[in-house]
C-alpha cells in the first residue's frame, strides 16, 4: 500500500492518498454490509432450524397426550411409541419418556436412562397448554439435545396426569450450522478480496478525470498555454471545475499574449527615442560644428529625453495604480466646476485644431473624488477626441447623475474605430491608427492611465465607436458624498 508522508516529519505520520482512502471506505462499508447480511442469514437459518425441532417435538407430545387419553390401558402400544421414537431418523435421533404419578418411569426410549435424566428437562407445560418452544441442553456424554416436558391426561376423566418428556438430538444439526459458518467465513473472505478489487479499480476509475485534469496542468507552460481540458467527459462534479480550470488558462494565455505584446511596444517605444538621440549625437560629432548647430542638437535630445520621462512617468503611474495597496485622496468635488475647468483648458487647443469643444454638466453634482486624478482622466479622454476629430467636427462632455453613480460621457464626430480595435483601446501602447499616433507623439498610454483612475475609483470605463461614425467614453463613478 502506498502513501505519502505528512510535512511534518518529526509526527512520523502518514497520510493515505485520496484513492487509497476512498478504497478503504468503500471496502470497509462493502464488508460491513456483506458481514451484517451474512449474520442475518445466519440467525434466520438457525431460528428457522429450531422453531422446526421444536414443532417436531410438539407434535411427539400430541401423539404421545393422545395415546395416553384414549387408550390409558394399552401400555405396550405407548411403550412401542416411546422406543420406536428413538429409532435412527434420517437426520437425528428421538427420545421420548412418559413418567407416570410418583415419577415412576412408564416408558422411555432405549439408553435414553444414563444420557437424559428426568431431572435434566425444564418443568412440565400444563395440560391445558400446547408446548411450542423448547430448550437446548446436554446430555451427560456432551451430546447437544432440544428438549420438551408437558403434563398428559391418563384417561378421559383428568383423574390421572402424567409427564411426557421429549429430546431430539440436533448434533448433526449442529455440525450443519458449524459448516454453513465456515462457509460463510470463506465467503466472507472472498467477498473481501473482491471488494478490495472492486473498489480500487472503480476508485481507479472515478479519480481518471482528475488524472487527466493533473496531467494538463503538468504540460502548462508558459509557451503552452493553449492547453485545455476536455470537459465533455467530465462528471458533473469535476465540470465546473474543468471550466474554472480553463477558463483561469484562457486569463492566463491572455494576460502572457498582453505582457508579450506590451514588452515588445515598449521596447519598440524606448528604442526610437534613444536612437534620434544616438543619431543626432553621432551627426553632431562627425565633425565640428557651429555653437548653434550644438544648441540645435542638444535641444533634440532634450525632447527625447522629455518623451522617455513621459514614457516612464506613465508607466510608474499605472504601476502604482494596480498596486491593491494604492490609496487615493479623496475630497468633495463639485463636478461641473472640474469640468468648466477641463473646457478652459483645452478650448485653446480644441480652436487650434478647428473642433467645437462644449460642456453639459447637471448643477449640484458632487462626489467624493481624487480632483487630481479625475482632471487626468476627463483631460486624456478630452485631449484623445480632439487629436481624433477632424476639422468642423464636434467633442461634447456631459455629466449626470444615473442611479446612484456619477457618469461622465466624452463623444466626438472624428473618424471612429474599427470593431476588432475596440477590446484592446485600454491596453498599454495599443493604438489602433499607429502611424498617425506615433506621428502625434502619441505612444498609446493615455487610456490605459483614464482605465488604471477608474479603477482607482471604484468605478469602469467603456467605449463605444464605429468607423466614421464618432466615438463614446464612458466613465461612471460610484458617488460617495
Amino acid at each position: 500500500m502506498s502513501f505519502r508522508t505528512s510535512h511534518n516529519e518529526s509526527t512520523g505520520a502518514g497520510r493515505w492518498s485520496v484513492a487509497m482512502r476512498l478504497t478503504a471506505w468503500y471496502v470497509g462499508s462493502s464488508f460491513v454490509i456483506l458481514l451484517a447480511a451474512s449474520a442475518v442469514l445466519y440467525l434466520i437459518l438457525v431460528s428457522n432450524l429450531r422453531r422446526e425441532q421444536d414443532q417436531f417435538l410438539a407434535d411427539k407430545v400430541r401423539v404421545l397426550r393422545e395415546m395416553l387419553r384414549q387408550h390409558p390401558g394399552e401400555i405396550g402400544n405407548l411403550k412401542e411409541e416411546v422406543e420406536q421414537a428413538w429409532a435412527p431418523r434420517q437426520y437425528a435421533r428421538v427420545y421420548a419418556r412418559v413418567l407416570g404419578p410418583g415419577g415412576q418411569i412408564i416408558a422411555q426410549s432405549p439408553r435414553m436412562g444414563p444420557r437424559l435424566r428426568p431431572d435434566a428437562f425444564p418443568p412440565p407445560v400444563p395440560l391445558g397448554d400446547s408446548p411450542e418452544q423448547g430448550v437446548s441442553l446436554h446430555s451427560t456424554r456432551g451430546e447437544p439435545v432440544r428438549a420438551q416436558s408437558a403434563e398428559a391426561q391418563i384417561g378421559s376423566d383428568g383423574k390421572t396426569t402424567a409427564v411426557i418428556q421429549v429430546a431430539l438430538d440436533t448434533e448433526l444439526a449442529g455440525e450443519l450450522l458449524s459448516q454453513y459458518r465456515r462457509t460463510l467465513l470463506v465467503v466472507l473472505c472472498a467477498g473481501l478480496a473482491v471488494c478490495a478489487g472492486a473498489g480500487y479499480w472503480l476508485v481507479r476509475a472515478s479519480l481518471k478525470p482528475l488524472r487527466q485534469i493533473a496531467a494538463t496542468a503538468q504540460r502548462v507552460r508558459s509557451t503552452s498555454l493553449d492547453q485545455r481540458i476536455d470537459v465533455s467527459g467530465l462528471p458533473a462534479e469535476l465540470s465546473s471545475l474543468g471550466v474554472r480550470f480553463n477558463a483561469m488558462l484562457e486569463r492566463l494565455e491572455d494576460s502572457f499574449s498582453r505582457l508579450s505584446r506590451f514588452s515588445a511596444d515598449i521596447a519598440h517605444e524606448l528604442r526610437t527615442p534613444v536612437n534620434n538621440m544616438r543619431l543626432e549625437v553621432e551627426v553632431a560629432l562627425g565633425k565640428g560644428r557651429s555653437v548653434d548647430e550644438y544648441r540645435e542638437t542638444l535641444g533634440s535630445c532634450l525632447e527625447e529625453c522629455e518623451r522617455l520621462g513621459r514614457i516612464i512617468d506613465s508607466m510608474l503611474f499605472i504601476a502604482r495604480a494596480e498596486d491593491p495597496r494604492t490609496q487615493i485622496a479623496r475630497e468633495p468635488v463639485d463636478v461641473s466646476r472640474e469640468l468648466r475647468l477641463v473646457r478652459d483648458f483645452y478650448e485653446l487647443p480644441a480652436a487650434e485644431a478647428g473642433v467645437e469643444l462644449r460642456v453639459d454638466c447637471a448643477p449640484q453634482i458632487r462626489a467624493e473624488l481624487d480632483r487630481t486624478l479625475f482632471q487626468r482622466a476627463v483631460s486624456n479622454l478630452v485631449a484623445n477626441a480632439i487629436h481624433h476629430t477632424p476639422r468642423g467636427g464636434r467633442v461634447a462632455v456631459t455629466a449626470m447623475r444615473q442611479n446612484g453613480e456619477l457618469r461622465v460621457d466624452v463623444s466626438d464626430t472624428g473618424s471612429g474605430m474599427a470593431a476588432e480595435d475596440l477590446p484592446h483601446i485600454f491596453d498599454r501602447f495599443y493604438r489602433a491608427d499607429r502611424a498617425r499616433s506615433t506621428a502625434a507623439g502619441n505612444v498609446g498610454l493615455g487610456l490605459p492611465i483614464v482605465k488604471s483612475i477608474v479603477a482607482l475609483h471604484g468605478g469602469h470605463v467603456t467605449a463605444q465607436s464605429a468607423l466614421n461614425g464618432g466615438t463614446r467614453m464612458t466613465i461612471t463613478l460610484p458617488i460617495r458624498e
